[in-house]
């Protein structure tokens, strides 16, 4: 029998996308990679000193989706995301 754990590191896949966080607080948006994902959420790449709100949009131009997103936990430079829902990419984002 497999644990929570095994099931869920197998789920995701390893990915290397361009992103952005779109805040919605000025239309601020904060550049990452997300460096795997699965169905319900992903781990993301961001720099150190970036400013990521709790809950944020996070756009990935090369799917074309935009993720309603919910920090679950940070380590240093990685932020994991659970996905709530999906939206269509905000109309002032240039990406």
């Amino acid at each position: 029998m497999r644990s929570g754990e095994d099931l869920r590191k197998q789920r995701r896949r390893r990915v290397l996308k361009g992103a952005t966080i779109l805040t919605g607080i000025s239309k601020s948006e904060v550049k990452c990679t997300v460096r795997n994902m699965h169905s319900k959420g992903a781990e993301l790449q961001v720099s150190i000193e970036a400013r990521v709100p709790d809950e944020f949009l996070l756009y990935i131009p090369i799917d074309g989706i935009g993720y309603k997103s919910v920090v679950k936990w940070r380590r240093a430079d990685k932020i994991g995301v659970m996905f709530l829902s999906t939206e269509p990419k905000p109309h002032w984002h240039y990406g």
